[in-house]
């Protein structure tokens, strides 16, 4: 008895010590920075057409991949909303300078939704503002560093639809989709089971055979309610519960689309400084250059921007630099349909990669050789 008993210890701890150190070779392969992986990953599947890149060095094409495939850009449509805001505050339509109430955006805020994103933001801005209000500039600044989808929301109500998508028109972004709310949307689960009584799965067949122009149209609608009629917290909490994985892929897919070819052009227009006038560089430079104040950015760049987005299932990317010896950069990098794995392996390199093209002449060469043709 004794013998099994001590057999089966002992498998237990063979098991135990498998399992650790495969937690322990997992967490280290991810927490690893390979800047490499995203060179592999763009090789490995920029066939599946589920990822593209674009980079401009010097106003050289380095990197080409993809480059008119349309794909979800998550946050970094956020770049669209920060150019009407830093427009519009140069034609002194909106004043920067306006205390906004918290309980404006709260209209637009649904927790668990944004990874956190709207809470980091206003415990960092509640430390220099009152809890009460904070300016328009900071709501700005929040939706680009912290990708609050609160602020975007209440800034796309402020700046308007049609203004923003004739923005798309005059950026000749052609293949841009329309612009319409980020939080709304998420409403339109919950709405349809209250409308329809719909099950779990008929709920997600009915997400996902709904046409986009409908889905556009309630959630414009459903955006322009809560302008008069927010949610309860408890209504909230309902919408959370029809947020499964599947629903949320559906949402992912329905993100807006554009190209990374479209968006390394936006970059240009912000990293040459000459497409817009200078009262509305005076605006956007602040809100998207806010990572100039950083010392080890300050000591490297004239100027860097950038601004990117995630969801499950979506990993994004659009940055411009010009270092201080005058050489410029313009990357957009957008991926869908990712694993677990494969989401987490990107989001943790991709940062590795951007600073060792922008600063390693032998890996920018590296990435040009490689990915030349694909």
């Amino acid at each position: 008895m004794k013998i099994v008993i001590w057999s089966i210890v002992s498998i237990v701890i063979v098991l135990v010590l498998i399992v650790g150190i495969g937690m322990y070779m997992f967490d280290k392969e991810i927490k690893a920075e390979q800047p490499e992986y995203i060179i592999d990953f763009l090789k490995e599947n920029a066939a599946k057409g589920n990822v593209a890149m674009v980079i401009n060095y010097n106003d050289e094409h380095w990197v080409n991949i993809n480059e008119k495939e349309p794909l979800p850009l998550a946050s970094t449509v956020k770049i669209i909303v920060a150019i009407e805001y830093a427009q519009q505050a140069a034609d002194g339509k909106i004043d920067p300078n306006q205390i906004i109430s918290l309980e404006e955006l709260d209209r637009f805020y649904i927790a668990k939704t944004d990874g956190g994103a709207h809470e980091a933001w206003l415990t960092e801005v509640q430390k220099e503002y009152e809890k009460e209000g904070v300016p328009l500039y900071e709501v700005a600044n929040g939706m680009i560093a912290y990708s609050s989808n609160a602020n975007t929301d209440y800034l796309i109500y402020r700046l308007g639809l049609e203004n923003l998508n004739e923005t798309l028109k005059k950026l000749e972004l052609v293949h841009h989709d329309e612009i319409y709310p980020l939080t709304s949307p998420l409403y339109i689960p919950f709405q349809l089971m209250s409308e329809q009584s719909l099950s779990s799965k008929e709920l997600l067949v009915a997400m996902q055979e709904m046409d986009m122009d409908e889905y556009r149209q309630r959630a414009t609608a459903i955006h322009k309610n809560w302008l008069t009629e927010p949610l309860t917290e408890q209504e909230k909490e309902q919408v959370q519960k029809t947020l499964t994985m599947d629903i949320q892929k559906v949402w992912s897919d329905r993100l807006h689309r554009s190209t990374t070819k479209d968006y390394a052009a936006i970059m240009k227009k912000l990293n040459d400084k000459s497409y817009f006038s200078e009262e509305v560089y005076k605006y956007l430079d602040p809100v998207m250059e806010q990572l100039m104040q950083r010392p080890s950015n300050s000591e490297l760049f004239a100027q860097l921007g950038q601004k990117g987005g995630s969801t499950a299932f979506v990993l994004t990317i659009a940055m411009y630099a010009t270092d201080k010896e005058q050489n410029r950069t313009e990357l957009a990098f957008f991926a869908n349909d990712l694993s677990i794995w494969e989401q987490t392996k990107l989001a943790k390199n991709l940062n590795s990669f951007q600073l060792a093209f922008l600063t390693e002449e032998q890996f920018r060469v590296k990435v040009r050789s490689e990915l030349v043709g694909l």
